[in-house]
């Protein structure tokens, strides 16, 4: 079994911080004590097994929206036995402090929350803004697409009377190629017949 004694530098009193030890020290089955210290540091007392005691001694380091952990003063040394549970060690005008620390804190997140909601709204506002430009310009690419559709529909009119004309075209130039083929025949016929008959053939 070991003990620990650490002395918590930062930004360590009336913002929570000793609850926190006080969770991670249950949480680990530590016992000892936390308690705040006339020059503005937190002494931890902490007695266990010498590898939870090490992971106790790292996880004290927070630091979060509130707390802000500088510096921890540690020493270790062969537990004492002396401390049935973990507890937080108060002194006798600590609630009052509290309760004005409490207030105090509230009132910083309010303005916090405050802030947060007017810059959300003024993004809002923005956003719609900007999405009223943007279905102005989606009406008008609607109203060109209706005319791209009325030129495209006109274009295909165009293009089905090319193919018909095209068509019409083929055929009767198959017609007449049929034609002038038909009388060359029969002209290559008399042909042969007058050289059978001169007997040049």
């Amino acid at each position: 079994m070991q003990g620990l004694t650490a002395y918590v530098s930062g930004r360590v009193q009336r913002v929570g911080y000793r609850a926190k030890v006080v969770s991670l020290a249950n949480g680990l089955g530590l016992t000892g004590l936390v308690q705040n210290r006339p020059d503005g540091r937190v002494l931890v007392i902490a007695e266990g097994e010498n590898e939870t005691v090490e992971q106790f001694a790292s996880a004290i380091r927070i630091e979060n929206s509130l707390i802000n952990v500088e510096k921890v003063d540690t020493s270790y040394s062969h537990a004492s036995g002396e401390f049935s549970v973990f507890k937080k060690v108060t002194g006798p005008d600590e609630v009052g402090e509290r309760l004005d620390d409490g207030i105090e804190i509230l009132k910083c997140m309010m303005v916090g929350i405050n802030t947060i909601i007017k810059i959300t709204q003024s993004g809002f506002e923005r956003l719609g803004n900007k999405m009223d430009v943007l279905n102005s310009k989606m009406d008008s690419m609607n109203s060109k697409m209706d005319g791209l559709n009325c030129k495209t529909d006109k274009m295909l009119d165009k293009q089905d009377e090319t193919i018909g004309d095209i068509e019409g075209l083929r055929s009767d130039l198959k017609e007449h190629m049929d034609e002038r083929f038909d009388r060359i025949e029969d002209e290559l016929a008399d042909i042969k017949s007058a050289g059978k008959e001169r007997g040049t053939t």
